[in-house]
């Protein structure tokens, strides 16, 4: 049984038909964007000055191929917290952006195998983290659950 006040759960429907969703690897001397854009078949990847200056436009760009289909869009962003990296949560969603900050620790890495530790392999493992995340939010809700 959940918990009344669980936060770690979700009761609306990801439509990811009609959500752009963007995963930030955030460094000190640039951040590396990734998309899921309906109607795109491939995900998009821009590499930014660290400024949220520059972020909101490459967002409003990915939202307005699908809004002039007809599609009504939201984005979501979500990217790993490292030190002062709150604000831009605070930022995104003074800008009615949802946002979502991952804890380091929650990415899981394989200890087994060295890995190389590139930024475009971490936004790509965060993406499909979040696809994964939001799929079964969506199969929980179909089935009645609270995902």
């Amino acid at each position: 049984m959940a918990k009344q006040n669980d936060l770690s759960r979700c009761l609306v429907r990801l439509e990811q038909d009609a959500t752009v969703i963007a995963v930030i690897e955030i460094g000190q001397s640039s951040w590396l964007v990734v998309g899921i854009v309906p109607g795109l078949e491939r995900n998009p990847l821009r590499k930014l000055s660290p400024d949220q200056d520059a972020l909101l436009p490459l967002l409003h760009r990915w939202q307005k191929e699908p809004m002039q289909a007809g599609r009504t869009i939201k984005s979501i962003v979500a990217y790993e917290a490292g030190g002062d990296d709150f604000w831009l949560a605070r930022w995104l969603r003074g800008r009615e952006i949802e946002a979502d900050v991952i804890h380091p620790s929650s990415i899981p890495v394989s200890r087994e195998h060295r890995r190389a530790k590139t930024d475009r392999l971490d936004t790509e493992l965060a993406q499909t983290r979040l696809s994964r995340l939001a799929a079964r939010r969506t199969q929980a809700l179909q089935h009645g659950g609270d995902g």
